[in-house]
């Protein structure tokens, strides 16, 4: 199985990195057929205090899961996002 992480417009921190590793495991732990996980952070508009992204894709071969939470935090952004995903692989597995 491949993660990518992709930063658009700055560059994540590793304690940042480690904890979307982390919780990806939780949702990899739970269906066998993940290929691959794509995950996008992004920070909309500066001045706005809820600006950070958080977007995942999963790519198993029975398709394909889409999770996009927007918080004051990535962490925060992170956890909503995988408690989504793992509903929807939960529901499909």
């Amino acid at each position: 199985m491949k993660i990518g992480i992709q930063s658009i417009h700055f560059n994540p921190d590793s304690k940042l990195i480690n904890f979307i590793n982390k919780k990806i495991e939780k949702v990899t732990s739970i269906d066998d057929s993940i290929i691959k996980i794509d995950v996008f952070l992004k920070i909309d508009r500066p001045e706005s205090p809820i600006n950070k992204i958080v977007e995942i894709r999963i790519h198993t071969s029975k398709g394909e899961r889409f999770a996009k939470k927007q918080c004051d935090t990535f962490e925060e952004s992170v956890d909503l996002t995988i408690q989504a995903l793992r509903k929807q692989v939960l529901k499909h597995k």
